[in-house]
C-alpha cells in the first residue's frame, strides 16, 4: 500500500513513520510519499526518517514531493496534517485573540475560527484532487480545526475522510488507567465534538466503572482533565470532560495564562532550532528531533497545569504515544478488516440526538473493511448539547463563509462563538487577523 502524508515536513512525521516501522505485517504500508510546500522541511524530516530506518529490515520506501498531484496519485491512504500558514500563522490565531481579551488557543474559540477559516478552502480543494487522483483512497484527516475541516472534506469525499484526534483516546487511557483496568479492555461512553467533548461512562465487564472513579478524590488526582478542573466540577458534571473544555469552564484562568509567551510562540522557536540542526547536520537530525519531541510534549498545554496546579504531565502519558497509533489501527481495520471500536470524527447520521444529520461529531465507532459507523450515544442533558449545538453552528457558518469569501458570515462565525462577547469584538478580530496572516487575508480581500 502506499501513504501520501500531507504535511510531509511537519514535525510529527516522524511519529507516523515510526508507527508503520513496528507494523509487522504482510499487508502493510510499503511506500510513504510526502508531501509539504517547503522543500526545507522535507529535506530535514526525510534525515529523521533515515535515522529511524536504520536497522530495519525492508522498513517502508519515502519518496518526497512539493507536487500535490504526484504525491497523490496511486495512493491507497492519505493523511492530511496541513498547516495552512504555519506556526506563524498559529501565533497570530492566539496573539489576536489574546489582544482584545479572549481566549488565545489555535482550535478553541477565536483562534480556531481564523484557523478554520484559512484552513477550509485549500481542505476542500485538497480533497477534490484526492476525488480525481485517488478515488478510492481512504482519507484520514489530523488538520485541525479536525472536526470543522473534516465537516468541510466530507462535500466532496462523502464518507471516504474520518478526522481523528488524540485526546479522547488519552482520556480514556487515563480513567482507564486510574482505576487500575487495561485501556484496551473498556468501553468509553464518550461523545462531543473535535476538542469538545465528554467521558460519560466507561464500561467494564457489562458494568460502568465511571462513577466508582468520580467519587474518588484519590483516583480522580490521577487523571490530568480532573486536576485541571478540579473533582468538586467533574462531579457537578458527571462526566470527565477533555481537556480543551479547560478553556470553556475556566475561561478568565486562561486568558490570564495567556499573557506571557503562547504555545504557537514556543512551538515556534522549537521548530526553527530542530529544522535548522537537521538541516545543519543531517546525521544528527533524529537525535535533535528525540530532544525537541520531549521538550513539545512535556510543556503541552503547561499554562494550564501551571494556572490550576495541575502538576507536571505523568510519564506514563509521555510515553504512550498519540494519534499514529490512532491511525495506524484505522487504516489496519479499514484495509485488512481487523474490526475495531474507536472514537473517530464522522457524519452524525442519528448517532447525537439534536445535532443536524451531516454535522460530524466525536463518537465512538466501529470500524472494519466496510468502513465507519457511528455508535449511538443516547440523548445528551442541555449542558453538554447546547455547547454542542452552539459551536457546530459556529463551524457551519465558518465554513459557509471559507467557501463562498464572505466576511459577513465570517463576522457572524466569530461573533457566534460562546467564546467571544460582543459583534464589534468579532468584526475586530476579523480585521486584526486579515492585518497579519495573509493567507486568511487572500480568503476574505475586504
Amino acid at each position: 500500500m502506499r501513504l501520501a502524508v500531507l504535511g510531509g515536513g511537519g514535525f510529527r512525521v516522524p511519529l507516523v513513520y515510526g508507527a508503520l516501522l513496528r507494523d509487522a505485517t504482510k499487508a502493510r504500508v510499503e511506500e510513504v510519499v510526502l508531501y509539504d510546500v517547503s522543500p526545507e522541511r522535507l529535506e530535514a524530516i526525510s534525515h529523521v526518517l533515515r535515522g529511524l530506518a536504520a536497522g530495519h529490515d525492508d522498513p517502508p520506501a519515502v519518496r518526497t514531493t512539493t507536487d500535490l498531484d504526484t504525491a497523490l496519485r496511486e495512493a491507497s491512504f492519505v493523511f492530511s496534517a496541513i498547516r495552512v500558514g504555519g506556526l506563524a500563522g498559529r501565533t497570530a490565531d492566539e496573539r489576536v485573540a489574546l489582544e482584545l481579551g479572549l481566549v488565545g488557543q489555535e482550535t478553541t474559540g477565536a483562534g480556531g475560527v481564523a484557523f478554520g477559516l484559512r484552513t477550509v478552502p485549500v481542505a476542500v480543494r485538497v480533497a477534490e484532487r484526492v476525488a480525481a487522483l485517488a478515488p478510492d483512497a481512504w482519507v484520514i484527516n489530523f488538520t485541525n480545526p479536525a472536526g470543522m475541516i473534516t465537516e468541510a472534506m466530507r462535500r466532496v469525499l462523502g464518507d471516504r475522510v474520518i478526522g481523528i484526534c488524540d485526546s479522547p483516546v488519552g482520556l480514556v487511557r487515563r480513567a482507564a488507567a486510574a482505576l487500575g483496568l487495561d485501556p484496551a479492555r473498556v468501553s468509553p461512553g464518550y461523545v462531543g465534538l473535535n476538542h469538545l467533548g465528554w467521558l460519560r461512562g466507561l464500561t467494564f465487564e457489562g458494568r460502568d466503572v465511571l462513577p466508582r472513579l468520580l467519587a474518588d478524590d484519590d483516583l480522580l488526582r490521577q487523571v490530568e482533565e480532573a486536576r485541571l478542573l478540579g473533582p468538586d466540577w467533574v462531579r457537578v458534571l458527571g462526566a470527565l470532560p477533555n481537556e480543551y473544555l479547560y478553556y470553556y469552564y475556566l475561561t478568565r484562568e486562561a486568558v490570564a495564562a495567556g499573557s506571557g509567551r503562547t504555545r504557537g510562540e514556543s512551538l515556534l522557536e522549537q521548530q526553527d532550532r530542530f529544522y535548522a540542526a537537521a538541516l545543519a547536520r543531517p546525521g544528527e537530525a533524529p537525535a535533535e528531533w528525540a530532544r525537541a519531541r520531549r521538550e513539545r510534549d512535556s510543556t503541552y498545554m503547561a499554562e494550564a497545569r501551571d494556572t490550576t496546579g495541575a502538576g507536571e504531565r505523568s510519564a506514563a502519558d509521555l510515553e504512550a504515544g498519540g494519534y499514529e497509533g490512532i491511525a495506524l489501527a484505522l487504516m489496519a481495520a479499514l484495509a485488512r478488516g481487523e474490526p475495531a471500536t474507536m472514537i473517530l470524527n464522522v457524519r452524525n447520521g442519528t448517532a447525537v440526538p439534536g445535532l443536524p444529520e451531516e454535522a460530524v461529531v466525536e463518537v465512538p465507532c466501529a470500524v472494519d473493511a466496510a468502513g465507519v459507523r457511528p455508535l449511538v450515544t443516547g440523548p445528551l442533558p442541555g449542558r453538554f448539547l447546547g455547547l454542542m449545538q452552539q459551536v457546530k453552528a459556529v463551524e457551519q457558518t465558518a465554513i459557509e463563509a471559507a467557501l463562498t469569501g464572505s466576511s459577513r458570515l465570517a463576522v457572524a462565525a466569530f461573533a457566534l462563538h460562546p467564546l467571544v462577547d460582543s459583534v464589534t469584538t468579532a468584526q475586530r478580530l476579523l480585521d486584526g487577523y486579515r492585518a497579519r496572516v495573509p493567507e486568511l487575508a487572500a480568503v476574505f480581500p475586504s
